[in-house]
């Protein structure tokens, strides 16, 4: 694991103070002619239990670029899957929370399409279905993907906290494509080149000091009908079946976490589970500790520029 130092690069710095200024300004549409991409908003790609689902889609201009970001030809051709969850939630607020911390700002700048996936939210879907969402909007991005230029073989996985854990579910649980499915979408399997995962929840039975997390405080997240009615042994098995720590195996793609020692939300743990696990498996993998980091922090546009490095050489094309 690497500890990130709190002026790891000037650039970054300088970047921070960009985004704060922008979390100053009253709406998005004050700046949003500054902006390096267009937004297609709203695009429909399932419903389920009578609520449709859909991806809003971040799409390069290569205009109003910024040098401090990177270059635009780094991810031209090449798309960032985003799961946008908080707290189980996939409202605009979740994505509103992504646009302020800089992602679409930083990726779309290096010229990659970021596909921001909403999976729906609790209480209408549980841990498995929204899960199960994803990864249909996973197979949506791959068969869309070459009209917006971007190689469906090329795509990255990213999420935070409820986002990163629903990323670490699809990417244990990744299904393969049906070449002869009728649905068109069928015929792309789940599984993408590489993930990055911002503080996420990895193992519900070890929680704080190793005890399970308490089920209660979201009880529609493992049952749709609740808790009520399932014993503790069943709760304790739905809780390992939806710790994505305890699913790895080899043959993973490389995963980045990223993870604050301060978090009061999700204890760091959890990534050091998921970092372990992925080691003794075998896989690619890279834990990166801010120091004094919470659930989210202030210059977290930093860390968002040492993923997109990361991403950057993951997809890189290979000659």
């Amino acid at each position: 694991m690497l500890r990130l130092s709190e002026g790891v690069l000037m650039r970054s710095v300088r970047c921070a103070g960009l985004v704060v200024g922008l979390l100053a300004l009253s709406s998005a549409q004050a700046f949003a002619q500054w902006l390096p991409y267009r937004v297609d908003k709203g695009i429909v790609y399932h419903t389920a239990k009578g609520k449709d689902l859909v991806v809003d889609i971040f799409v390069p201009t290569f205009e109003n670029l910024n040098p401090m970001f990177g270059s635009p030809e780094e991810g031209r051709g090449k798309g960032i899957i985003d799961v946008v969850s908080g707290g189980f939630k996939d409202s605009d607020d979740r994505l509103r929370e992504h646009e302020m911390a800089g992602l679409f700002m930083v990726m779309c700048n290096r010229g990659y399409t970021v596909f921001a996936v909403r999976p729906g939210s609790v209480p209408q879907f549980t841990d498995l279905e929204m899960t199960a969402n994803l990864q249909r909007g996973i197979r949506w991005v791959k068969e869309n993907a070459p009209k917006y230029g971007v190689d469906p073989e090329k795509l990255a996985l990213a999420g935070a906290s409820a986002g990163g854990h629903l990323a670490l579910m699809s990417m244990v649980n990744e299904e393969p494509g049906d070449p002869n499915a009728a649905d068109p979408l069928m015929r792309h399997s789940t599984r993408v080149k590489c993930v990055v995962a911002f503080f996420p929840p990895t193992d519900f039975l070890r929680w704080e000091n190793d005890q399970p997390v308490d089920y209660s405080r979201e009880p529609h997240l493992m049952f749709s009908d609740g808790l009520q009615g399932h014993s503790k042994e069943e709760q304790d098995a739905m809780a390992a079946r939806l710790s994505p720590a305890r699913h790895v195996k080899p043959g993973l793609p490389p995963l980045l976490l990223i993870h604050g020692d301060a978090d009061p939300v999700v204890p760091l743990n959890q990534s050091i589970y998921m970092e372990k696990a992925m080691r003794d498996a075998g896989n690619e993998v890279k834990l990166i500790i801010k120091p004094g980091g919470g659930h989210f922090w202030l210059t977290i546009v930093e860390e968002i520029i040492v993923a997109a490095d990361w991403v950057g050489q993951h997809l890189a094309d290979r000659k």
